[in-house]
């Protein structure tokens, strides 16, 4: 099958010959909403089990763009609260899991990890958490998808081209009411993690370290207005660092609205409402500013979130940066 959009050709050449796109992780708009998908720091961060499925479809209207899917879900294990609001709250763990799958043309990314965190309050008010997570990754290339100007190219033949591959997540967590400050790494056994595979293979299906340090502050403005900006920094080599800065302003912890940029890439637009103890829904909008805006329609992302086991009937998360 012939590829109907020759910028997505390059891109997908490009993936095969330099091991490296922009950024071999899927990309997302509504992190903040869900910061586990980043950082396995945040596991059981809560008082209930929090469950998460979302869709986003990058470029739409441009043939073989972005395509992910993910469904996460944590819970804090033994986790008690403080005899009285004076003193600190007890320490607790958290383990979780997360599955998401990313399309974009004949490459295929699939993922499958589970996490542990520890928390640890250091004073009434901070807490600081540390978290890994540790699974497998399975990279396909349908090599009948290209077209190829040197018919001595190793991927010349078609029919799929997998690799497995083990992923490590490490993640660090500071945070309080008012803010929080984290730092992770993906993918940090790069090829060393992967099976046996011929050259061509590792060459194009290999993986990336990736780095992300994020920093919100959530600021009462009024007693029912809460503004909350947050930034993230995003390190992948080869490729440039990448900067996303957003705000959300909230109103009496049910409804939302933000507005975000990704550096070189989109303006995004953001809604949300807490329905429920049990559900909240959220979307995202994307404008893309890249010269990809002229084959593209934007980028639309939806969450839904699910608190199961949440016996305090909490509306609005506790932690919401």
């Amino acid at each position: 099958m012939k590829m109907r959009k020759p910028l997505l050709l390059l891109i997908a050449l490009a993936a095969v010959a330099v091991q490296a796109v922009a950024q071999q992780r899927p990309q997302y708009s509504q992190y903040m909403v869900n910061n586990y998908i980043l950082n396995p720091a945040i596991t059981g961060i809560e008082d209930y089990a929090d469950i998460r499925v979302s869709n986003r479809r990058q470029w739409m209207g441009l043939d073989g763009a972005p395509v992910t899917y993910y469904v996460s879900g944590h819970m804090p294990l033994n986790k008690g609260a403080a005899s009285n609001k004076y003193h600190k709250a007890l320490a607790h763990h958290g383990v979780g899991v997360l599955l998401h799958t990313d399309q974009t043309g004949p490459l295929r990314r699939t993922g499958l990890t589970g996490s542990y965190a520890y928390h640890l309050p250091i004073t009434n008010k901070i807490n600081v958490s540390a978290g890994a997570s540790a699974g497998l990754i399975r990279n396909s290339l349908n090599a009948n998808e290209l077209e190829f100007t040197n018919p001595n190219d190793p991927l010349v033949g078609g029919g799929n081209i997998n690799r497995n591959m083990l992923d490590l997540n490490l993640g660090l967590w500071v945070y309080s009411k008012n803010f929080s400050v984290g730092f992770a790494g993906a993918q940090l056994l790069e090829d060393a993690g992967g099976f046996r595979a011929p050259e061509e293979e590792r060459a194009a299906l290999g993986l990336q370290r990736h780095y992300f340090a994020t920093g919100s502050y959530r600021w009462n403005a009024t007693s029912t207005l809460d503004v909350i900006p947050s930034v993230m920094v995003k390190m992948a080599g080869p490729s440039p660092v990448s900067i996303d800065g957003n705000v959300r302003v909230m109103y009496d912890q049910r409804f939302w609205v933000g507005a975000g940029y990704r550096q070189r890439d989109a303006l995004v637009a953001m809604v949300g409402v807490y329905v429920s103890p049990l559900l909240d829904v959220s979307y995202s909008y994307d404008a893309t500013t890249s010269n990809i805006n002229r084959v593209s329609a934007g980028t639309h992302e939806i969450v839904v979130g699910f608190k199961l086991l949440n016996d305090r009937r909490i509306i609005c998360p506790q932690w919401v940066w």
